[in-house]
Protein backbone atom coordinates (compact mmCIF):
# COMPACT_ATOMS: atom_id res chain seq x y z
CA UNK A 1 0.00 0.00 0.00
CA UNK A 2 1.28 3.31 -0.89
CA UNK A 3 1.22 6.11 1.63
CA UNK A 4 2.05 10.09 1.53
CA UNK A 5 4.25 10.07 4.77
CA UNK A 6 6.43 7.19 6.77
CA UNK A 7 7.12 7.98 9.60
CA UNK A 8 10.21 6.00 10.92
CA UNK A 9 9.77 5.88 15.06
CA UNK A 10 7.00 6.48 17.17
CA UNK A 11 8.89 9.12 20.04
CA UNK A 12 7.65 12.50 20.50
CA UNK A 13 9.44 13.64 17.53
CA UNK A 14 7.58 10.88 15.20
CA UNK A 15 3.81 10.27 16.46
CA UNK A 16 3.62 14.19 16.62
CA UNK A 17 4.90 14.43 12.94
CA UNK A 18 2.33 11.17 12.09
CA UNK A 19 -0.74 13.37 14.11
CA UNK A 20 -0.04 16.55 12.17
CA UNK A 21 0.80 15.00 9.09
CA UNK A 22 -2.82 13.42 8.93
CA UNK A 23 -4.21 16.52 10.35
CA UNK A 24 -3.35 18.37 7.58
CA UNK A 25 -4.95 15.45 4.97
CA UNK A 26 -2.55 13.11 4.17
CA UNK A 27 -2.48 9.75 4.58
CA UNK A 28 0.32 8.39 7.40
CA UNK A 29 2.12 5.39 8.30
CA UNK A 30 4.07 4.73 10.90
CA UNK A 31 7.06 2.69 11.67
CA UNK A 32 7.57 1.02 15.29
CA UNK A 33 9.48 -1.99 16.69
CA UNK A 34 8.58 -1.33 20.33
CA UNK A 35 5.66 -2.94 21.35
CA UNK A 36 4.42 0.12 22.67
CA UNK A 37 4.41 3.23 21.40
CA UNK A 38 6.39 6.78 22.56
CA UNK A 39 9.66 5.75 21.79
CA UNK A 40 12.24 6.47 24.68
CA UNK A 41 10.50 9.29 26.26
CA UNK A 42 7.00 7.59 27.11
CA UNK A 43 8.68 4.37 27.58
CA UNK A 44 12.03 4.25 29.47
CA UNK A 45 12.90 8.48 29.74
CA UNK A 46 10.99 11.40 30.86
CA UNK A 47 7.80 9.57 31.69
CA UNK A 48 8.74 7.35 34.15
CA UNK A 49 11.09 9.51 35.44
CA UNK A 50 9.24 12.25 35.93
CA UNK A 51 6.74 9.93 38.35
CA UNK A 52 9.65 8.44 40.18
CA UNK A 53 11.05 12.25 41.11
CA UNK A 54 7.85 13.16 41.81
CA UNK A 55 7.21 10.13 44.20
CA UNK A 56 10.50 10.81 45.97
CA UNK A 57 9.90 13.92 45.98
CA UNK A 58 6.73 13.82 48.37
CA UNK A 59 9.06 10.61 50.29
CA UNK A 60 11.28 13.22 51.27
CA UNK A 61 8.89 15.75 51.93
CA UNK A 62 6.77 13.26 54.55
CA UNK A 63 9.88 12.45 56.35
CA UNK A 64 11.54 15.78 56.80
CA UNK A 65 9.59 18.23 55.80
CA UNK A 66 5.52 18.08 57.21
CA UNK A 67 6.99 18.30 61.22
CA UNK A 68 7.36 22.49 60.72
CA UNK A 69 4.17 22.60 58.83
CA UNK A 70 2.19 21.34 62.33
CA UNK A 71 1.84 18.06 60.43
CA UNK A 72 2.99 15.64 62.73
CA UNK A 73 3.09 11.94 61.28
CA UNK A 74 4.97 8.78 61.52
CA UNK A 75 8.31 8.17 59.80
CA UNK A 76 7.42 7.00 56.48
CA UNK A 77 8.10 3.77 54.78
CA UNK A 78 9.16 2.99 51.29
CA UNK A 79 7.15 0.06 49.20
CA UNK A 80 9.23 0.50 45.91
CA UNK A 81 6.65 -2.17 44.44
CA UNK A 82 4.42 0.43 44.87
CA UNK A 83 6.33 3.04 43.43
CA UNK A 84 7.38 1.23 40.79
CA UNK A 85 3.66 0.24 39.77
CA UNK A 86 3.22 3.88 39.96
CA UNK A 87 5.63 4.41 37.47
CA UNK A 88 4.29 1.53 35.13
CA UNK A 89 0.85 2.78 35.25
CA UNK A 90 1.69 6.17 34.27
CA UNK A 91 4.06 5.30 31.26
CA UNK A 92 0.63 2.97 30.14
CA UNK A 93 -1.54 5.78 30.02
CA UNK A 94 1.13 7.80 28.65
CA UNK A 95 1.47 4.85 25.21
CA UNK A 96 -2.27 4.16 25.55
CA UNK A 97 -2.99 7.98 24.80
CA UNK A 98 -0.58 7.48 21.76
CA UNK A 99 -2.23 4.71 20.30
CA UNK A 100 -5.71 6.14 20.30
CA UNK A 101 -4.45 9.04 18.88
CA UNK A 102 -3.13 7.13 15.92
CA UNK A 103 -6.70 5.53 15.63
CA UNK A 104 -8.35 8.69 15.72
CA UNK A 105 -6.46 9.84 12.77
CA UNK A 106 -6.87 6.99 10.80
CA UNK A 107 -2.61 6.38 11.36
CA UNK A 108 -1.77 2.86 9.92
CA UNK A 109 0.83 0.93 11.91
CA UNK A 110 3.50 -1.57 10.87
CA UNK A 111 4.97 -3.26 13.41
CA UNK A 112 8.97 -3.99 12.94
CA UNK A 113 12.50 -2.71 12.21
CA UNK A 114 12.07 -0.30 9.44
CA UNK A 115 15.32 -0.07 6.63
CA UNK A 116 15.66 2.38 3.96
CA UNK A 117 15.91 1.13 0.49
CA UNK A 118 15.68 4.10 -0.99
CA UNK A 119 13.57 7.15 -1.73
CA UNK A 120 9.90 6.21 -1.01
CA UNK A 121 11.07 2.74 -0.13
CA UNK A 122 10.95 1.19 3.44
CA UNK A 123 11.70 -2.74 4.09
CA UNK A 124 10.22 -3.51 7.56
CA UNK A 125 11.32 -6.49 9.57
CA UNK A 126 8.83 -8.26 11.79
CA UNK A 127 10.09 -9.91 15.09
CA UNK A 128 9.40 -13.05 13.52
CA UNK A 129 11.74 -11.96 10.56
CA UNK A 130 9.17 -11.39 7.89
CA UNK A 131 9.77 -8.45 5.90
CA UNK A 132 6.88 -6.24 4.00
CA UNK A 133 7.97 -3.37 1.69
CA UNK A 134 6.21 0.12 2.24
CA UNK A 135 6.00 2.82 0.10
CA UNK A 136 5.64 6.03 0.30
CA UNK A 137 5.66 9.60 -1.17
CA UNK A 138 7.81 10.76 2.02
CA UNK A 139 10.09 9.32 4.67
CA UNK A 140 10.39 10.83 7.77
CA UNK A 141 13.29 9.28 10.13
CA UNK A 142 12.47 9.91 13.63
CA UNK A 143 14.19 7.39 15.46
CA UNK A 144 15.69 9.26 18.57
CA UNK A 145 18.75 8.26 20.77
CA UNK A 146 20.56 5.46 22.52
CA UNK A 147 22.29 5.13 25.92
CA UNK A 148 26.14 6.42 24.63
CA UNK A 149 28.55 3.86 26.09
CA UNK A 150 31.33 5.00 28.70
CA UNK A 151 34.86 3.05 27.12
CA UNK A 152 36.25 0.13 28.81
CA UNK A 153 32.94 -0.12 30.91
CA UNK A 154 30.10 -2.24 30.38
CA UNK A 155 26.57 -2.08 31.42
CA UNK A 156 25.18 -5.17 32.23
CA UNK A 157 21.83 -3.31 33.91
CA UNK A 158 22.20 -5.29 36.69
CA UNK A 159 25.32 -3.49 38.68
CA UNK A 160 26.53 -1.14 35.89
CA UNK A 161 22.99 0.23 34.44
CA UNK A 162 22.27 2.74 31.88
CA UNK A 163 19.28 5.70 32.58
CA UNK A 164 16.91 2.37 31.64
CA UNK A 165 18.12 0.09 34.66
CA UNK A 166 18.21 2.70 37.44
CA UNK A 167 14.43 3.44 36.62
CA UNK A 168 13.88 -0.55 37.66
CA UNK A 169 16.30 -0.86 40.51
CA UNK A 170 14.57 -4.20 42.92
CA UNK A 171 15.92 -2.37 45.86
CA UNK A 172 17.67 1.12 47.15
CA UNK A 173 21.41 0.76 46.78
CA UNK A 174 23.39 1.61 49.82
CA UNK A 175 25.89 3.16 47.42
CA UNK A 176 25.37 4.50 44.41
CA UNK A 177 27.71 6.10 41.77
CA UNK A 178 26.30 8.33 39.44
CA UNK A 179 29.58 8.74 36.58
CA UNK A 180 28.09 11.93 34.81
CA UNK A 181 26.72 15.40 36.18
CA UNK A 182 24.68 16.18 33.18
CA UNK A 183 20.67 16.22 33.28
CA UNK A 184 20.06 12.61 33.30
CA UNK A 185 22.50 11.49 36.12
CA UNK A 186 21.60 14.84 38.67
CA UNK A 187 17.84 13.68 37.86
CA UNK A 188 18.02 9.85 38.78
CA UNK A 189 20.91 10.19 41.43
CA UNK A 190 18.22 12.09 43.18
CA UNK A 191 15.47 9.94 43.20
CA UNK A 192 18.17 7.27 44.71
CA UNK A 193 19.59 9.50 47.09
CA UNK A 194 15.93 10.60 48.31
CA UNK A 195 14.80 7.15 48.75
CA UNK A 196 18.19 6.04 51.35
CA UNK A 197 20.94 6.01 48.50
CA UNK A 198 24.82 7.41 49.35
CA UNK A 199 25.59 9.00 46.35
CA UNK A 200 28.33 9.83 44.40
CA UNK A 201 28.89 11.84 40.52
CA UNK A 202 31.67 12.08 39.33
CA UNK A 203 32.64 14.12 36.12
CA UNK A 204 35.00 15.00 33.54
CA UNK A 205 34.25 18.41 33.75
CA UNK A 206 35.07 20.95 36.68
CA UNK A 207 31.54 21.77 36.73
CA UNK A 208 28.11 19.71 36.80
CA UNK A 209 25.07 20.62 33.89
CA UNK A 210 27.66 21.74 31.17
CA UNK A 211 25.90 24.65 28.47
CA UNK A 212 23.81 26.01 31.19
CA UNK A 213 24.60 29.49 32.84
CA UNK A 214 27.26 29.13 35.27
CA UNK A 215 26.25 30.76 38.18
CA UNK A 216 22.54 28.73 37.82
CA UNK A 217 25.30 25.61 37.90
CA UNK A 218 27.37 26.65 40.75
CA UNK A 219 24.51 27.31 42.80
CA UNK A 220 22.73 24.42 42.30
CA UNK A 221 25.52 22.47 42.50
CA UNK A 222 25.86 23.50 46.62
CA UNK A 223 21.82 23.51 46.85
CA UNK A 224 22.51 19.17 45.83
CA UNK A 225 25.55 19.24 48.15
CA UNK A 226 23.62 20.49 50.55
CA UNK A 227 20.86 17.55 50.30
CA UNK A 228 23.77 15.03 50.57
CA UNK A 229 24.95 14.33 47.00
CA UNK A 230 28.93 14.40 46.44
CA UNK A 231 30.47 15.48 43.72
CA UNK A 232 34.27 14.50 42.11
CA UNK A 233 34.48 17.06 39.29
CA UNK A 234 37.69 16.74 36.94
CA UNK A 235 37.77 13.51 37.42
CA UNK A 236 37.64 10.79 35.07
CA UNK A 237 36.56 7.24 35.30
CA UNK A 238 39.75 5.05 34.30
CA UNK A 239 37.51 1.64 34.57
CA UNK A 240 34.71 -0.54 36.64
CA UNK A 241 35.07 -3.92 38.04
CA UNK A 242 32.21 -5.84 38.84
CA UNK A 243 31.40 -9.09 41.49
CA UNK A 244 28.90 -10.62 43.36
CA UNK A 245 29.26 -7.81 46.05
CA UNK A 246 28.94 -4.74 44.19
CA UNK A 247 30.97 -2.73 41.77
CA UNK A 248 34.88 -1.02 42.18
CA UNK A 249 35.22 2.92 40.34
CA UNK A 250 38.71 3.44 39.47
CA UNK A 251 38.56 7.25 39.16
CA UNK A 252 41.97 10.21 38.70
CA UNK A 253 41.92 13.60 38.13
CA UNK A 254 41.94 14.96 35.02
CA UNK A 255 44.90 16.61 35.11
CA UNK A 256 46.82 14.59 36.61
CA UNK A 257 47.05 13.32 40.51
CA UNK A 258 46.18 10.15 42.79
CA UNK A 259 44.24 7.55 41.60
CA UNK A 260 41.70 6.08 44.19
CA UNK A 261 38.51 3.75 44.05
CA UNK A 262 34.68 3.98 45.45
CA UNK A 263 33.01 0.70 46.15
CA UNK A 264 29.28 1.10 45.28
CA UNK A 265 26.17 -1.26 44.90
CA UNK A 266 25.49 0.23 41.83
CA UNK A 267 27.07 2.41 39.09
CA UNK A 268 24.69 5.03 37.11
CA UNK A 269 26.35 5.65 33.70
CA UNK A 270 24.66 8.80 32.40
CA UNK A 271 27.42 10.33 30.06
CA UNK A 272 24.73 11.48 27.06
CA UNK A 273 23.17 9.60 24.41
CA UNK A 274 23.98 8.83 20.91
CA UNK A 275 21.96 9.55 17.34
CA UNK A 276 20.09 5.77 17.19
CA UNK A 277 20.14 5.37 13.01
CA UNK A 278 21.75 1.69 13.53
CA UNK A 279 20.40 -0.85 10.98
CA UNK A 280 18.69 2.20 9.17
CA UNK A 281 20.57 1.65 6.11
CA UNK A 282 20.89 5.05 5.26
CA UNK A 283 24.50 4.72 3.65
CA UNK A 284 22.80 2.92 0.94
CA UNK A 285 20.06 4.81 0.70
CA UNK A 286 23.19 7.99 -0.07
CA UNK A 287 21.44 9.34 3.47
CA UNK A 288 24.76 11.16 4.31
CA UNK A 289 25.28 11.34 8.17
CA UNK A 290 27.98 13.55 10.07
CA UNK A 291 29.29 12.86 13.93
CA UNK A 292 26.84 10.05 13.59
CA UNK A 293 23.77 12.43 13.01
CA UNK A 294 21.53 12.83 10.03
CA UNK A 295 22.36 15.64 7.72
CA UNK A 296 19.02 18.24 7.17
CA UNK A 297 18.59 21.25 5.26
CA UNK A 298 16.68 24.41 6.86
CA UNK A 299 13.76 22.00 5.60
CA UNK A 300 14.74 18.99 7.44
CA UNK A 301 15.40 16.98 4.38
CA UNK A 302 18.42 14.97 3.76
CA UNK A 303 19.86 15.24 0.79
CA UNK A 304 17.77 12.53 -0.79
CA UNK A 305 14.55 14.05 -1.99
CA UNK A 306 11.50 12.87 0.07
CA UNK A 307 13.57 11.76 2.81
CA UNK A 308 13.55 13.80 5.79
CA UNK A 309 14.48 13.71 9.78
CA UNK A 310 13.99 15.31 13.06
CA UNK A 311 14.58 14.86 16.58
CA UNK A 312 17.60 13.52 18.30
CA UNK A 313 18.93 11.98 15.13
CA UNK A 314 19.44 15.59 13.83
CA UNK A 315 21.50 18.78 15.12
CA UNK A 316 20.48 20.42 18.22
CA UNK A 317 19.53 20.01 21.75
CA UNK A 318 18.25 16.28 22.10
CA UNK A 319 14.66 17.27 23.86
CA UNK A 320 11.51 15.70 23.28
CA UNK A 321 10.08 19.06 22.82
CA UNK A 322 12.29 19.98 20.11
CA UNK A 323 11.97 16.79 18.40
CA UNK A 324 7.71 17.47 18.89
CA UNK A 325 8.30 21.27 17.32
CA UNK A 326 10.42 19.72 14.16
CA UNK A 327 8.06 16.70 13.79
CA UNK A 328 4.87 19.95 12.98
CA UNK A 329 6.95 21.90 11.01
CA UNK A 330 8.37 19.23 9.13
CA UNK A 331 4.82 17.33 8.40
CA UNK A 332 3.88 20.90 7.31
CA UNK A 333 6.69 21.51 4.98
CA UNK A 334 5.54 17.97 3.38
CA UNK A 335 2.45 19.41 3.03
CA UNK A 336 3.24 22.44 1.34
CA UNK A 337 3.27 24.52 4.05
CA UNK A 338 5.70 26.77 6.01
CA UNK A 339 6.69 24.64 9.16
CA UNK A 340 9.40 26.79 11.00
CA UNK A 341 11.31 26.26 14.24
CA UNK A 342 12.87 28.77 16.59
CA UNK A 343 15.87 27.14 18.04
CA UNK A 344 16.48 30.47 20.09
CA UNK A 345 13.56 29.59 22.39
CA UNK A 346 13.80 26.22 23.33
CA UNK A 347 13.60 25.56 27.02
CA UNK A 348 15.34 23.11 28.54
CA UNK A 349 14.81 21.78 31.98
CA UNK A 350 16.41 19.44 34.94
CA UNK A 351 13.75 17.87 36.94
CA UNK A 352 15.72 17.39 40.32
CA UNK A 353 14.64 19.38 43.83
CA UNK A 354 14.73 22.47 43.28
CA UNK A 355 13.86 22.35 39.46
CA UNK A 356 16.78 24.36 37.00
CA UNK A 357 15.26 25.82 33.59
CA UNK A 358 16.25 27.77 30.79
CA UNK A 359 15.99 29.66 27.39
CA UNK A 360 18.41 31.49 25.19
CA UNK A 361 21.79 32.39 26.22
CA UNK A 362 23.62 32.57 29.11
CA UNK A 363 26.28 35.10 29.96
CA UNK A 364 28.95 33.03 29.15
CA UNK A 365 27.49 32.47 25.82
CA UNK A 366 26.77 36.15 25.35
CA UNK A 367 30.46 37.64 26.54
CA UNK A 368 32.16 34.89 24.60
CA UNK A 369 29.75 36.48 21.07
CA UNK A 370 31.01 40.01 22.54
CA UNK A 371 27.47 40.97 23.30
CA UNK A 372 26.74 43.88 25.70
CA UNK A 373 23.69 43.03 27.99
CA UNK A 374 22.29 43.75 31.59
CA UNK A 375 21.71 41.35 33.98
CA UNK A 376 18.44 41.34 36.47
CA UNK A 377 18.02 38.92 39.34
CA UNK A 378 15.80 37.97 42.14
CA UNK A 379 15.94 35.51 44.61
CA UNK A 380 13.54 33.07 45.87
CA UNK A 381 14.15 34.57 49.19
CA UNK A 382 12.29 37.47 48.85
CA UNK A 383 9.38 36.21 47.43
CA UNK A 384 6.26 36.32 49.78
CA UNK A 385 4.61 32.75 48.20
CA UNK A 386 8.14 30.84 48.84
CA UNK A 387 8.56 31.95 52.36
CA UNK A 388 4.74 30.43 52.97
CA UNK A 389 5.81 26.88 50.93
CA UNK A 390 9.42 27.03 52.36
CA UNK A 391 10.89 26.89 48.90
CA UNK A 392 12.92 30.13 49.36
CA UNK A 393 16.01 28.27 47.46
CA UNK A 394 17.59 29.69 44.10
CA UNK A 395 16.95 32.92 42.07
CA UNK A 396 15.65 33.89 39.13
CA UNK A 397 18.08 35.73 36.38
CA UNK A 398 17.10 37.68 33.14
CA UNK A 399 19.42 38.82 30.23
CA UNK A 400 18.56 41.49 28.10
CA UNK A 401 20.40 43.33 25.33
CA UNK A 402 22.02 46.48 27.04
CA UNK A 403 20.96 48.88 24.23
CA UNK A 404 17.35 47.48 22.79
CA UNK A 405 16.49 45.85 26.26
CA UNK A 406 15.23 42.99 23.96
CA UNK A 407 15.49 39.69 26.52
CA UNK A 408 18.13 37.13 25.41
CA UNK A 409 17.81 34.22 28.02
CA UNK A 410 15.59 33.61 31.50
CA UNK A 411 17.76 31.28 33.51
CA UNK A 412 15.83 29.88 36.76
CA UNK A 413 17.15 27.81 39.66
CA UNK A 414 13.78 27.10 41.99
CA UNK A 415 10.70 25.07 43.36
CA UNK A 416 8.49 25.01 39.84
CA UNK A 417 11.02 26.06 37.47
CA UNK A 418 9.97 24.42 35.01
CA UNK A 419 6.69 25.89 34.69
CA UNK A 420 7.63 29.48 34.90
CA UNK A 421 10.13 29.65 32.50
CA UNK A 422 7.18 29.44 29.86
CA UNK A 423 6.76 33.17 30.24
CA UNK A 424 10.11 33.65 29.44
CA UNK A 425 10.06 31.47 26.37
CA UNK A 426 6.83 33.25 25.23
CA UNK A 427 8.09 36.59 25.64
CA UNK A 428 11.19 35.61 23.71
CA UNK A 429 9.37 34.43 20.83
CA UNK A 430 7.50 37.86 20.53
CA UNK A 431 11.11 39.87 20.42
CA UNK A 432 9.51 40.84 24.02
CA UNK A 433 12.16 43.24 26.26
CA UNK A 434 12.44 43.20 30.18
CA UNK A 435 10.32 46.33 30.67
CA UNK A 436 7.57 44.52 28.67
CA UNK A 437 7.40 41.87 31.52
CA UNK A 438 8.48 44.45 34.23
CA UNK A 439 5.10 45.85 33.15
CA UNK A 440 2.76 42.72 33.29
CA UNK A 441 0.78 42.24 36.08
CA UNK A 442 1.97 39.30 37.78
CA UNK A 443 -0.94 37.27 40.60
CA UNK A 444 0.15 38.20 44.16
CA UNK A 445 1.23 35.94 46.07
CA UNK A 446 2.96 33.63 43.35
CA UNK A 447 6.24 32.15 42.41
CA UNK A 448 5.82 33.79 39.12
CA UNK A 449 6.19 37.14 40.90
CA UNK A 450 10.21 36.60 41.31
CA UNK A 451 9.96 36.55 37.10
CA UNK A 452 8.53 39.73 36.95
CA UNK A 453 10.97 41.05 39.92
CA UNK A 454 14.15 39.97 37.80
CA UNK A 455 12.83 41.93 34.70
CA UNK A 456 12.64 44.77 36.73
CA UNK A 457 16.02 44.54 38.08
CA UNK A 458 17.31 44.51 34.45
CA UNK A 459 16.66 48.24 34.75
CA UNK A 460 17.59 48.88 38.14
CA UNK A 461 13.57 49.23 39.74
CA UNK A 462 13.39 45.69 41.28
CA UNK A 463 10.96 46.45 44.09
CA UNK A 464 11.23 44.09 46.72
CA UNK A 465 15.00 43.67 47.06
Amino acid sequence: MAHDVIVIGTGPGGYVCAIRAAQLGLNVAVVEKRATYGGTCLNIGCIPSKALLHASELFEEAGHGFAHFGIDVPAPVLNLAQMMKHRQETVDSNVQGVAFLFKKNKITAYRGTGRILGAGKVEVTADDGSTQLVEAKSIVIATGSDVAQLPGVTIDEKTVVSSTGALELPAVPKKLVVIGAGVIGLELGSVWRRLGAEVTVVEFLDRILPGMDGEVAKQAQRLFARQGIEFKLATKVTGVETSAAGAVVSVEPVAGGDKETIAADIVLVATGRRPFTDGLGLEGAGVATERGRVVIDDRFQTGVPGIYAIGDVVRGPMLAHKGEDEGVACAEIIAGEHGHVNYDTIPAVVYTYPEIASVGRTEEELKAAGVSYKAGKFPFTANGRARANRTTEGFVKILADAATDRVLGVHIVGAGAGEMIHEGVVLMEFGGSSEDLGRTCHAHPTMSEAVKEAALAVLGRAIHM
